[in-house]
């Protein structure tokens, strides 16, 4: 309500605003009651989704070592404050004083003036976008009083004396996620948008959020399985993953999947993709417009890409190894075989790439030349700066999911996509919960959401040695890894290398992919694009989004080179294939998946991309 026109602000004076005086609309009591009824009989299937793999006995475990670990951590920050009681005395008066300041403030407000509020939340921060954050003080209040609460927390993990760097990591991870899950916007009562949407409907709209968490708790065996996408509106080989091809190669832990020719010739020297078996390859074929695959393939170039097996308890024994032997290797002859051709180029994305770097070193040892080039995408072989990840790795840590996996062979899937969610709660948890749950709405169709929630199991020997030998004692990059009865020196790895980093990434940074170039002995080409781990990749060229950063030989200080760069943009894609084409230019007629030595299996994407965690 604005005042009239001639109610000017006397000189020296702040101009005033109304005290806010609209009221929420009165609800209908009958339907509010009954919906209520249902909202009980929902809470019910809810508590029976919970307790059913526990009556069975199928209750997964973990969760009570994470509590407890997330106590033990922040105990060690409360530990460092209590041994100052000066130190104690100036955080409350800090976080008092803010506090003063924001009542001050909010009865200002509610007297009708104009204030500047005592703290703001960033631009990009989604939760606070409704326009009653602000304009209702009662709201306005509980945003920044959260807010400074939220700021003074995390000045108490900073400020905390003596902390190991990896103690105050995994501090700030944590009061990140409690940060998280107490933001007034979860919460109907604190939610102006979720109080306006409960009133205009009656409640029902907490009745389907209700019912559809005690399906997602049943999807996930008795632990809540967050829907990020409508899953029904995909299936993998329709709508989804769809680039032609066939398999033509098939064992216990891959499917090779050599996709159709687009074009008249193609370049002879085909392509290998190793994608990472943390998640499924079809990241790199989501749909035909931001398909890496499909265009690389329409580039003339002879893609073959392994798509993982889902592995169960069949596959515990498999190590990095097992990976090397039956997965790349076992790729490299199928090519061979099929096209005649003794040399490949390679890609690795993640986790696919430290393996590939991994078997480039073993190969370097034993002199086995069939990779020509490789390029990376957002990969680690130096895990000295490693990404937020890291906050899971320590010993204690390993051996608590060492026990787990010891039970069933294999790291159950819901883990690993956990933790990834976990690096952004608000963004991957509970911007849906909010959604989902208390809005009552399904979301979205969404490809990459979809592949996000296609979560994938780790073998147990596997994950056990990715985790101790790379993130733990980062021996690949000290030169002090064995695999096959070799010492791997990625220094020498001579063949040239396109290494991609996102400018972004949280998984992978990019400082870390700048130092893991200098591990190798030949020619790299240090790469930066825009976006983050998965954005900055797929990344198709019609789109013209992002840009991407080239500069001098990856040496030195990354800030360093980062100020040398040049600046281009759009897509990095054209560039890696002028790289790729100039290294081997000549083309030869192209090959007909199937019509070669090796007959094809089925159609891609396959059957083990099908495989549900």
């Amino acid at each position: 309500m604005c005042p009239p026109a001639d109610e000017k602000g006397k000189a020296g004076q702040k101009p005033t605003e109304a005290p806010f005086t609209d009221l929420p609309s009165v609800p209908d009591f009958e339907a509010m009651a009954q919906n209520m009824g249902k909202l009980v009989e929902q809470a019910g299937k809810v508590t029976a989704a919970y307790l059913k793999p526990i009556e069975r006995g199928e209750a997964k475990t973990g969760q009570a070592d994470e509590a407890s670990e997330m106590v033990k951590v922040l105990g060690r920050v409360a530990e460092r404050w209590v041994s100052d009681p000066q130190k104690i005395i100036e955080a409350q008066g800090a976080i008092t004083s803010d506090f003063l300041n924001l009542w001050s403030s909010t009865l200002k407000r509610l007297g009708g003036e104009q204030v500047e509020p005592v703290i703001a939340p960033e631009k990009r921060d989604a939760r606070f976008a409704d326009p009653e954050w602000n304009s209702h003080p009662v709201f306005d209040f509980v945003k920044q009083a959260y807010l400074l609460t939220t700021r003074w927390a995390e000045g108490m993990v900073e400020q905390a004396d003596d902390l190991d760097p990896h103690t105050r990591d995994r501090a700030r991870f944590y009061v990140k996620q409690i940060a998280g899950a107490l933001s007034p916007s979860n919460f109907v009562a604190t939610n102006p948008e979720l109080l306006r949407e409960t009133m205009a409907q009656n409640g029902e709209n907490l009745v389907r959020g209700m019912k559809m968490l005690a399906e997602d708790i049943e999807a996930g065996g008795g632990e809540l399985k967050i829907r990020q996408s409508d899953a029904g509106s995909f299936q993998i080989g329709v709508n989804i993953a769809t680039t032609p091809g066939k398999v033509i190669y098939r064992n216990d832990i891959i499917e090779l999947i050599q996709y159709a020719p687009a074009t008249e010739t193609v370049l002879k020297r085909p392509l290998l993709i190793v994608p990472p078996w943390i998640n499924k390859f079809y990241i790199l074929d989501l749909n035909a417009d931001k398909s890496f695959i499909r265009w690389c393939v329409a580039q003339g170039l002879t893609v073959f890409c392994i798509s993982w097996v889902n592995p169960d308890h069949r596959h515990a024994l498999k190590d990095f190894e097992s990976y090397m032997r039956e997965g790349i290797f076992a790729a490299l002859e199928a090519i061979e075989e099929i096209t005649g051709e003794k040399q490949v180029s390679t890609i690795g994305y993640c986790v696919g790439g430290t393996l590939l770097g991994v078997t480039l070193a073993y190969m370097a040892a034993v002199k086995d030349k069939r990779i020509a080039s490789a390029t990376f995408f957002t990969t680690q072989v130096d895990f000295s700066h490693a990404g937020e990840l890291s906050v899971f790795v320590d010993e204690d840590q390993i051996r608590a999911v060492e026990e787990q996996m010891a039970e069933r062979g294999y790291l159950d899937g819901s883990r690993m996509s956990g933790a990834f969610n976990m690096l952004r709660p608000n963004d991957l948890i509970w911007s849906y919960a909010v959604n989902n749950y208390l809005k009552g709405k399904a979301p979205t169709a969404f490809d990459l959401l979809y592949w996000n929630s296609d979560s994938t199991r780790m073998p147990a020997a596997n994950h056990s040695f990715y985790l101790r030998n790379c993130y733990l004692e980062n021996k690949l990059s000290k030169g002090e890894m064995r695999v096959g009865g070799k010492l791997l020196d990625l220094k020498k790895v001579t063949i040239p290398i396109y290494n991609l980093a996102t400018r972004e990434d949280h998984i992978a940074p990019a400082k870390s992919v700048f130092l893991g170039s200098q591990t190798f002995g030949g020619p790299v080409d240090y790469v930066m694009a825009g976006s983050g781990h998965i954005a900055g990749v797929v990344n198709p060229p019609t789109k013209v989004k992002y840009q991407y950063w080239t500069g001098p030989k990856p040496e030195g200080v990354f800030e360093d080179w980062v100020k040398k760069t040049e600046e281009h943009p759009g897509s990095w894609w054209p560039h890696w294939l002028a790289w790729l084409e100039k290294q081997a230019p000549k083309r030869v007629k192209p090959r007909i998946p199937g019509e070669g030595p090796l007959p094809a299996l089925e159609d891609a994407p396959g059957s083990y991309v099908k495989i549900k965690a």
